[in-house]
């Protein structure tokens, strides 16, 4: 078995995207049924593109970025069998000049997710570990979760958990069924409480509940935002006086490729200069762990 070993040159690097997602498998599966993934490609004006690890890897390679690459086992709530991370972990040890693999296990699945999620982080070296409470159907302060946090802070990986909206189901009937309050923020304070030392990365501007992520990552000094999802152009106002002052080293660069490129995201961007290189880089080489002595190993 290929085990995930980080061979990161961080001084070589201009950028760390920390969310990325893998929309093919090895042999073409997709991510997501395929109702839900022309809806999410209507939602962001996208071309639909659902590129594998190895042109991720070259994508990013090309632009001398890294990729925190993940994604999202809703099996439950979807009914559909994602790629499965240990696919995606053994992929990046192939690419591991620019790919941070992360896992995704399906919550609803009680102690067989956290007895999978130990195996891809100690037996397959994933990096940490993403959550979409909305598409995988659970409200993260239940207590029937305490369990899995529980295990990801004891694994010591960071956690990448989607907040606000969602552009999946998007313009469907019924939203395809899923439930957006699932990814209030606010749900996600308990869990930075009841574990301080567990690096929680609040994903995207939450939208409609963007001063409750500010105010949660103003809090806790465990919590982080990441800025994917959506242009800069049309970040909302209170997460560009964040970003650009009281919250600039708790702000992560990340794009939602292939939804969202980090090309466009770089084009649009209009924050002071003085704090991109920590948005860029810096910050999440410190909460992904990703120090240069690690890296020298």
């Amino acid at each position: 078995m290929t085990r995930y070993e980080p061979a990161l040159d961080l001084d070589a690097l201009e950028a760390i995207d920390v969310h990325v997602h893998v929309e093919q498998g090895d042999h073409g599966h997709p991510s997501l049924p395929a109702d839900l993934a022309a809806a999410a490609a209507a939602y962001f004006r996208s071309d639909g593109v659902t590129p594998d690890l190895a042109s991720i890897a070259a994508y990013y390679r090309e632009r001398r970025m890294a990729a925190v690459v993940f994604t999202v086992d809703a099996r439950t709530q979807l009914g559909h069998e994602p790629i499965p991370s240990e696919e995606i972990v053994r992929g990046a040890a192939d690419h591991a000049d620019v790919l941070i693999p992360f896992a995704s296990v399906d919550p609803r699945e009680g102690e067989r997710a956290i007895d999978r999620l130990r195996s891809l982080v100690v037996d397959h070296g994933a990096r940490g570990v993403k959550l979409h409470p909305t598409l995988q159907g659970f409200d993260p302060s239940a207590d029937a979760y305490r369990a899995l946090w529980g295990a990801i802070d004891e694994l010591g990986i960071p956690a990448i958990v989607h907040t606000g909206q969602t552009g999946i189901g998007a313009g469907t009937p019924r939203g395809a069924g899923l439930r957006l309050r699932y990814s209030d923020p606010m749900l996600l304070d308990d869990v930075a409480a009841d574990h301080p030392g567990l690096q929680l990365i609040l994903a995207h501007p939450s939208v409609p509940w963007q001063d409750e992520a500010i105010s949660i990552a103003t809090h806790k000094a465990n919590v982080s935002i990441d800025l994917s999802g959506w242009s800069p152009k049309y970040f909302p106002p209170q997460l560009v006086r964040a970003a650009s002052s009281f919250l600039t080293h708790k702000m992560l660069f990340g794009s939602d490729f292939p939804l969202l490129t980090p090309d466009r995201w770089l084009r649009d961007v209009d924050l002071p200069a003085e704090v991109m290189p920590g948005i860029l880089k810096n910050n999440a080489a410190r909460v992904l762990g990703l120090t240069s002595q690690e890296n020298k190993q």
